[in-house]
């Protein structure tokens, strides 16, 4: 399973994230303001989801 968090720097994303990878899931973490440091995050990348540009540079 490959999953995308947004939100994963604190929090429930945090949580949901962490879940996921416990679980075996290839998981990319994102947060607007910095890197997410998450443990076993396939991919860290800061992004704003409000922001278009942000999102595209993501799944570019």
């Amino acid at each position: 399973m490959k999953a995308l968090v947004t939100g994963a720097s604190r929090g429930i994303g945090l949580a949901v994230a962490e879940a996921l990878i416990a679980d075996g899931a290839q998981v990319t973490v994102c947060a607007s303001r910095s890197v997410p440091e998450v443990r076993g995050a396939a991919l860290a990348r800061r992004c704003d989801v409000s922001d278009e540009a942000d999102v595209r540079a993501l799944f570019a």
